[in-house]
């Protein structure tokens, strides 16, 4: 009991561990205290004062999310002062907010908006700054639009961007009534060292940081009859789409997601697990022939440990944060990109279809991807690969646009050709997924036999820890893989792009030796990504992980090699992993970027 404290919280007597908030003691009995600053993967700020509670005993209000709870006090949530503290705070920042909301893309989805509805404040007691005031919109990255009209100066997305992505690519400029959210010397966002993973925008209360959306350009592509338009739709997308249209977290919703595409006039409705499972046997198959120039040819210039290369969030953190590092990086595209050079190749042949009236479109979990797409790398099929990217947020507005009652729609399949795919496949959207599934393949190619983990499940890689270190002893191999006889296989995994930092800081300096490393650049991986339905927290993300490892466990075919299609495209197209023609469409080189 020692540990414990006791409270009281509005007449109601409450206990909590030593350690936590007012906030938390409120919470913990369903008690409300409005929050703008605050949220639960970041750092306690105390900046925008809408929390403050009366502790009696106490001349100032104190902010519940920063004050502890202690053995006797007594906490009024709803007193008048409160109550008229928070309605002046409210009517504060409305006041330097433009608050044009009918016109704001979270429209319906602002923590601001909500609060003013919540308190119904009817008097204008402040002046209307707005006016008075020169704010900018910054438009130049393909990713992520910051509007500082609407920014409430929270420091939320500040937050995010030092602690959870050590990128510190916005920070706080000035002081006063000029004070504001900024980019190193106020320079766009598309020239800074952002890296464009969206997670400040998952965290803005308001819509001072939103994706750069692409609906308008996608419905105008639809209804062109002289075009033929692509969806390819991401692992993660489909354990979160449900959130964005009022299911509960967690709710696998792959065959309503299918079914909505193919009623919104898409002309193929394909999916990225595909191109996961073509990634693993690119990718999987680059490990081992860099393991065997390491280990029977002696080659001093391989680069290990080798990282993956499927999270373009990671991909301009290390070209900004690490060039020097950049031949350790596998050369293997993203699924996402080696969907669009296979749909402009293969599949525009097989469908007799001219790739210059091919539209890509496709639906990710991550506002990087739309950086991603835009790189001038990725155009191997003599075309822009993927033309558009939406974010899971935007194709939930879609759907609601096209008048789709979702939850009533059938489960329907994916089509074919690029649309089969695998258990490894779905697993790259939750963190340890990608490494997972190269395991399950490589491991089997060396020995011929699946790995030694019950049902597949390669649980050391798995779970929420921000680093995450296993190794497999590789014994009894095929004849062609003896150098990798009593081989221990290390491995690491990494999420959010502070232990990103860490693992490669470690191998930079000689403290840990691996030989491969996932890293995501978003907490939890994709299904954490910066363009998934607003909020998230450790909760979301966790069910979220849990339907993907369901989803996993209830496919037919859990081992990318195992993927007929993938067969098939090797067979008639590619040749074999590494081949001059994989090389030429599903591989790439990164750029080192200056970090200011």
């Amino acid at each position: 009991m020692e540990n414990k404290v006791k409270l009281k919280i509005d007449g109601v007597e409450v206990q909590v561990e030593k350690g936590k908030t007012i906030l938390d003691a409120a919470r913990s009995q369903n008690i409300h205290i409005p929050t703008l600053c605050h949220h639960e993967d970041l750092c306690v700020a105390g900046n925008c004062r809408v929390c403050v509670v009366e502790q009696v005993g106490t001349r100032n209000l104190v902010a519940s999310c920063a004050t502890p709870a202690a053995d006797g006090m007594e906490i009024r949530t709803n007193s008048l002062k409160v109550r008229n503290a928070r309605k002046h705070i409210i009517e504060l920042l409305l006041s330097e907010h433009n608050a044009d909301c009918t016109k704001c893309y979270k429209n319906g989805n602002c923590e601001l908006q909500a609060l003013a509805s919540e308190l119904k404040n009817t008097e204008h007691m402040f002046l209307d700054l707005v006016e008075r005031k020169t704010f900018t919109v910054d438009m130049y990255s393909p990713s992520i639009i910051k509007d500082d009209s609407r920014c409430i100066r929270c420091q939320r997305c500040v937050r995010t961007c030092e602690e959870l992505q050590h990128v510190s690519a916005l920070g706080v400029a000035h002081k006063g009534d000029r004070m504001k959210i900024s980019t190193f010397f106020d320079h766009p966002m598309f020239e800074v060292v952002c890296t464009n993973c969206g997670q400040c925008v998952n965290r803005c209360p308001t819509g001072a940081l939103i994706e750069r959306n692409y609906i308008d350009e996608v419905w105008d592509a639809i209804y062109d009859e002289d075009k033929f338009v692509v969806v390819q739709t991401a692992p993660a997308t489909r354990v979160a789409l449900g959130e964005a249209l009022d299911l509960p977290p967690g709710e696998i919703v792959t065959g309503k997601m299918v079914a909505a595409l193919r009623r919104m006039g898409f002309n193929a409705v394909l999916d990225t697990d595909w191109s996961a499972d073509l990634t693993i046997m690119e990718e999987g198959t680059e490990l081992l022939t860099r393991l065997k120039k390491a280990l029977v040819d002696k080659d001093p210039n391989v680069a290990l440990p080798m990282t993956t290369s499927c999270s373009p969030g990671w991909i301009k953190f290390i070209e900004h944060t690490f060039p020097e590092m950049l031949p350790n990086v596998s050369t293997c595209k993203s699924p996402q990109q080696m969907f669009g050079a296979i749909a402009k190749t293969y599949y525009a042949n097989k469908m007799g279809v001219d790739p210059a009236k091919m539209v890509v479109v496709s639906i990710m979990p991550c506002t990087a991807k739309k950086f991603e797409a835009d790189r001038p790398e990725m155009r191997s099929s003599g075309f822009k690969d993927v033309d558009l990217v939406l974010t899971t947020r935007e194709l939930g507005i879609m759907i609601r646009q096209a008048g789709l009652d979702f939850n009533s729609l059938p489960d329907e399949d994916y089509d074919s050709v690029l649309g089969q795919s695998s258990g490894a496949a779905v697993i790259f959207g939750a963190t340890g997924g990608v490494m997972e599934a190269a395991l399950r393949t490589a491991y089997e190619i060396v020995t011929g036999r699946e790995v030694p983990f019950e049902g597949l499940n390669i649980t050391p890689v798995r779970g929420m820890e921000g680093v995450r270190e296993a190794s497999i002893e590789i014994r009894d191999t095929l004849p062609d893989w003896k150098f990798l006889e009593g081989v221990e296989l290390r491995t690491v995994v990494a999420h959010g792009l502070t232990n990103a930092k860490q693992v490669m800081q470690w191998v930079k300096e000689g403290k840990k030796s691996y030989h491969f490393i996932e890293i995501m650049a978003c907490p939890g991986g994709c299904l954490g990504g910066g363009g998934q339905p607003i909020p998230t927290n450790a909760e979301i993300r966790a069910k979220r992980a849990e339907a993907i490892y369901r989803e996993d466990a209830g496919k037919a075919i859990r081992k990318s090699h195992e993927n007929p299609e993938i067969i098939a495209i090797y067979k008639e197209f590619l040749g074999e992993p590494l081949s001059h023609k994989s090389h030429e469409l599903l591989h790439t080189h990164y750029v080192e970027r200056n970090r200011y």
